[in-house]
Order: C-alpha cells, then sequence, then structure tokens
C-alpha cells in the first residue's frame, strides 16, 4: 500500500530577503478558490491526494491544508507563491516556476572574483558581456591559458548554467583582456597625472625563452591616503640592440605617453654599464625642462641589493668544504649575518619605504672596516677586498640613505651624527655637515608661501602599526642599542626656524616602537605641510629592483613559457592587467600564508623541544 506522505527536503537559504514582483510568464497563478459543484471533482481530488508524488518539482513545494470541496494548493518553499496542485493541471506550471524562482539558491563564480557588482546566475536575465567579462576576470586573475575557454568540459558547465552561454575562442578572450587593459591604463593614467606628489621608477630588461627582450618599467609612489603604491606601467618588448641610446629614448617615450615625465623623482637601475650612460642622457633631458628636484642630484640610484651581490661574489663556496675551509666558514658566520639582515630588507617583495635601508647599510659598513683590522689574516683580506668594492658605491647612495632616515622620528639628524662618528671618527663633522647642507637645500625645493603653523609639543599621527624586525643577530641588535645613549651636538642654531627644523626639535620617539612612517606622517601633514611633501617623494625611493624580478620569476629575469608563446602586446596586456587588479588581493593572501607557515613551525618546534626534555629525563630503570 502506498503511503501519501512525502519525503521532506530541506533547502536552506542564505541570500537577502528581497521583495517578491509578479512574474510575466506563462506560469498560471492560483484563481480565487472557489467550491466544488460536482462529486466527480471530489473524487479527482480524493484520487489526487491519495496517490505518490514521484516528480523532482515536489521536492521544492508543499501541500497545504484544503477542505474536501476545495482543489489542492501547493506553495513554493522558496518564495511562497501558490499554484493549484490538482492532478488533472500536471506539473509543468511547477518547473517553470522553478526556472524563474527569485528566490532560487544559486551561486555565480564571477561573484567571488569581482565582488557584489557582478552578475548572478539567479538572475532571471543573462548578460553576454558580462559573462566574458568575468571570464577574462578569471584568466587574468589565476594566469589561466587562453585556451581554457575551449575546453570540452568548461564548456559543458557553462551549458549546465545557462543554455544562453555563447561559446568563445581563445582569440576572442585575448581581445577581451587587451580591451581590459585599455580601459584599466586609461585609468592608471588618470590616477598618475592625478596625483601631487612625484613618482619614482625603477626599470630592468628580461629576456623570454625566445631571447627576445622586454623592458620593464614601475612605478613607486605615496598616494593621497599615504598608503605606498607600486603599479608596472610597462611590460613591453625591447628589440636589439640595446644601448644606452636606445634605452633612453624607449624609457622617455613611456614617460611622454604616460604624462609623467615632469614629475619624475629617481629612477633605480641595476649595474650595467649601458644604464649609466642612457640615465646621464634622460637626466639632460629632464633638467632641460625644469622637471628635476635639486637639478637631479638624487635622480639615479644604484640597486642596493646587486651591490651587496657584487659585494658577495667572490666568496661563493661552490664545492665541498675541507677541514680548513669549514673553520673558515666558522668565523665568518658572524660577519655575514649583517649581509644577511641586509638583503632580507633589500629583496622583500613588500616594498619597504626608504628609511629602512640606511641603517641595514651602516651595519654592513661599519663591519667591512672593523673586519679590515682584524688580527686574522684571512679574515682581513676578506674584508678588505669586500670593502674596496663596497666604497666604491657608499659615496652614491649615502646622501639620499641618510636623508630618508631623518625623516625618520625614531633616527632624525642625531643618528647619521652618531653613524659618522663610529665610521669616520674625528672626521665626522664634516660628512655630517655636508648630509645636513644637501637635506635643507633638498628642503628648499619644497618651501612654498605656506604660513609656519603654530608648534606644540609631541608629534601628532603616531602610529602603532607593527613592523617588520631588522636585525637577526645579536651583534647588529646591540649595534643599534649603542645609539640610544648618543647625544648629538646641537649645528646650527636659528632664531627663525623653518618647518624642517621645527620638525627635528620635536623629541625622538622611542626606537624600538612599532611606528608607520607614513601614518606618522600622514598625522602631521597639516602641522608641517613642506616637510610632509618632502617625505612623500623620498620614503617612495625604491632600493632595489629585486622584488619586481620575483614577482614575474624565480630563477631571474627569465620569462617562463606560458608568456614566451604570447604576442608582445598581449603578454604586457596580462602581466599589467594582473598587477593593476589583483596584487593587493596576492600579497594579502602571500602574508597569510606566511602567518600560517609561522604558527605551524612554532607548533613543530613544541613538539620538538618536548621530545628532546623527555628525551634528557634521568632513566628509571634500574642499573645492571
Amino acid at each position: 500500500m502506498e503511503s501519501d506522505e512525502m519525503i521532506p527536503i530541506e533547502i536552506k537559504y542564505e541570500g537577502e530577503d528581497i521583495d517578491l514582483e509578479d512574474e510575466l510568464d506563462e506560469v498560471a497563478e492560483l484563481p480565487p478558490p472557489k467550491k466544488a459543484k460536482t462529486k466527480s471533482k471530489n473524487k479527482t481530488n480524493h484520487k489526487d491526494n491519495t496517490r505518490r508524488r514521484t516528480s523532482i518539482v515536489w521536492s521544492f513545494f508543499e501541500h497545504l491544508p484544503t477542505k474536501d470541496e476545495e482543489k489542492p494548493i501547493c506553495k513554493c518553499k522558496k518564495c511562497g507563491k501558490e499554484y493549484i496542485a490538482a492532478g488533472a493541471y500536471g506539473t509543468r506550471n511547477l518547473k517553470r516556476h522553478l526556472d524563474v524562482c527569485p528566490r532560487k539558491d544559486t551561486r555565480d563564480v564571477g561573484q567571488l572574483i569581482l565582488g557584489q557588482n557582478a552578475m548572478s546566475v539567479s538572475s532571471p536575465k543573462f548578460d553576454p558581456a558580462k559573462f566574458r567579462e568575468l571570464l577574462c576576470a578569471a584568466i587574468t586573475m589565476h594566469e589561466l591559458p587562453f585556451w581554457f575557454v575551449e575546453y570540452v568540459g568548461i564548456r559543458a558547465i557553462f551549458s549546465y548554467l545557462c543554455v544562453d552561454v555563447p561559446n568563445i575562442s581563445r582569440n576572442t578572450a585575448k581581445n577581451d583582456l587587451v580591451k581590459m587593459f585599455k580601459r584599466e591604463k586609461e585609468r592608471m593614467k588618470s590616477v598618475l597625472t592625478s596625483t601631487p606628489v612625484r613618482v619614482c621608477l625603477k626599470s630592468d630588461l628580461w629576456t623570454s625563452i625566445a631571447t627576445d627582450g622586454y623592458m620593464c618599467v614601475t612605478a613607486h609612489f605615496i598616494d593621497a591616503n599615504w598608503v605606498l603604491q607600486k603599479k608596472v606601467l610597462n611590460f613591453c618588448h625591447m628589440p636589439p640592440p640595446h644601448n644606452s641610446v636606445s634605452l633612453f629614448e624607449k624609457v622617455y617615450k613611456l614617460l611622454s605617453m604616460w604624462g609623467i615625465e615632469n614629475k619624475i623623482f629617481c629612477v633605480t637601475l641595476d649595474n650595467a654599464s649601458s644604464n649609466d650612460v642612457s640615465i646621464d642622457m634622460l637626466r639632460t633631458q629632464l633638467i632641460n625642462k625644469k622637471a628635476l628636484v635639486c637639478n637631479g642630484e638624487f635622480f639615479h640610484l644604484r640597486c642596493c641589493a646587486h651591490i651587496l651581490n657584487l659585494v658577495l661574489t667572490d666568496y661563493n663556496f661552490k664545492h665541498c668544504l675541507i677541514v680548513d675551509e669549514w673553520k673558515k666558514a666558522e668565523k665568518i658566520k658572524k660577519f655575514l649575518a649583517v649581509f644577511y639582515d641586509a638583503t632580507l630588507v633589500f629583496s622583500g617583495t613588500k616594498y619597504p619605504t626608504a628609511n629602512l635601508y640606511f641603517p641595514q647599510v651602516f651595519i654592513v659598513y661599519f663591519t667591512l672596516k672593523k673586519e679590515s683590522d682584524s688580527e686574522d689574516e684571512y679574515m682581513r683580506k676578506m674584508a678588505d677586498q669586500m670593502l674596496v668594492k663596497f666604497e666604491k658605491y657608499w659615496i652614491e647612495f649615502s646622501v639620499v640613505l641618510a636623508i630618508a632616515v631623518v625623516l625618520d622620528p625614531r633616527y632624525k639628524l642625531p643618528f647619521i651624527d652618531w653613524c659618522y662618528q663610529k665610521l669616520y671618527g674625528y672626521a665626522s663633522l664634516l660628512q655630517y655637515l655636508k648630509v645636513r647642507k644637501k637635506l635643507f637645500a633638498f628642503f628648499g625645493e619644497y618651501v612654498s608661501n605656506v604660513p609656519t603653523p603654530s608648534t606644540s609639543s609631541g608629534m601628532a599621527g603616531q602610529a602603532t602599526q607593527e613592523t617588520e624586525e631588522q636585525y637577526a643577530n645579536e651583534g647588529s641588535l646591540s649595534m643599534m642599542q649603542e645609539f640610544d645613549s648618543f647625544h648629538s651636538m646641537d649645528v646650527g642654531k636659528q632664531v627663525q626656524k623653518t618647518q624642517l627644523e621645527l620638525s627635528l626639535d620635536e623629541p625622538r620617539v622611542n626606537k624600538n616602537a612599532k611606528l608607520d612612517i607614513l601614518a606618522f606622517w600622514k598625522g602631521n601633514e597639516f602641522r608641517y605641510p613642506e616637510p610632509a611633501a618632502m617625505a612623500c617623494d623620498i620614503l617612495s625611493i625604491p632600493i632595489s629592483t629585486v622584488a619586481t624580478e620575483s614577482t614575474f620569476s624565480v630563477e631571474g629575469r627569465v620569462i617562463d613559457q606560458f608568456r614566451s608563446a604570447l604576442k608582445p602586446d598581449v603578454m604586457e596586456a596580462l602581466v599589467c592587467t594582473r598587477d593593476w587588479l589583483y596584487a593587493d588581493i596576492e600579497l594579502a593572501q602571500s602574508q597569510l600564508e606566511e602567518l600560517t607557515e609561522d604558527i605551524m613551525n612554532m607548533n613543530i618546534n613544541k613538539d620538538e623541544h618536548k621530545e628532546d626534555t623527555s628525551s634528557m629525563e634521568p632513566s628509571m630503570d634500574p642499573v645492571p
């Protein structure tokens, strides 16, 4: 005997409540209830109530209680719309309602990619243009091959979600990507031209598997919210020859295309000889247009990561060490720790502000000079050879890095005075006054007619955002702790002080404080607008080009096989669009992965410590 009870299937709806409107479709809605006049209809109704419902639609509808003389009624479990459920009417009208039910719980992958403004599959209207945009966004974000859109399985999924989904080819997907790139490029150009600050650049050359040359130009700047921005402006084809004139013409053409040729602060390049000549030509061109600060004195900056690499190149052990070499390795372990600290800062993908670099470079320089006077002949010879290479570049970038650290409220000018006394001894005053003179000459470029604000004790806007630990070894940490007890000599007092002097006269922040320097200057830009404008430009200086390399390849500046097969315009569209739209998402995800890995390592170390402790416990077994 068949039972007239239905198997309840509960489907939870997690969406937001919406107002229901009448659907303009062919579904027959419930007419006003009428009483049955004939006995035959009552018999039919009784027959319908006793028959098992086998259609799948009954998982989404429920029967409502009715009197014997009324027709059976069912109600949608989602939206509550009622329909006649008599056997003579069938279930076709109920199936049509399931296709257009506004409360149907379906989710679109595109909504997870582009957010709440994306198209929903549950919408009764399908937008082919929006679908292609979502598909292009997925290809860009996840670096999918363009023939992904031609996979048979992917097309089957799309057809299942909506029968009106058009099948597009890989060429159509490429064209959609180029269109998206052009649209985002105009938006990025508007951002660069409207920002009041100057832009710092770094550029390097890449090579594809087919030996084609490409130039990557990256812009660093601090936006109106005092957030350090990094944007890949171009990843364009660079045909041979790669000489100085060609590099100069290519870079200047790109700057003019973006409309920022008059807003460049500095350019960071590697140590190739062709870069030296090309950057001099670019500096001369911009000086003639009066577009550089301090007549281009701080325009060219060399990659500090490459400098450290050059210093350490001759001391890479490429074979199995013998006993004597192991003894030497133990001696230089502490010596090389300072280079490790500096490398972590220079090659960081999180792009730290420029104030973090000078303390690292100072410790490296001080360590080299100290070991050059060592009694150990091997250590002294090694330090002397490294010192010659290091001092060649120290003269060029020490001043601009010193100015950057002066703007850090934890260090200021006394830190420069202390560092130079450690490095130069009695001759330190001349070096200190040289930096101080260039600091105020540089500040003179930002002096305006804005009245000097009234001073007050203590600087506002102190941030408590956590920063990374810069010193991994005890030697570097003890060196920096010595600065805490140092008192700088007061040089050049004036009755009428500038905004820069007033800000430098403020008490220093605790050196060990967790400080976000950008948040600090954001809180003080109205008290000291001129020093804040100078800080906005100089703190965005990229000290290294290594972070750009790690963005694309883990094996150096070589383009992978997938990108090498693309045309140059498509490759540039893919690289730049992905950086503009999803770089922040990837950075947040990488930080979360690093945090998870650190937590897991803490648990592993904890377990290992327990095992070591248990193994050290004395045995309770009797001694034979």
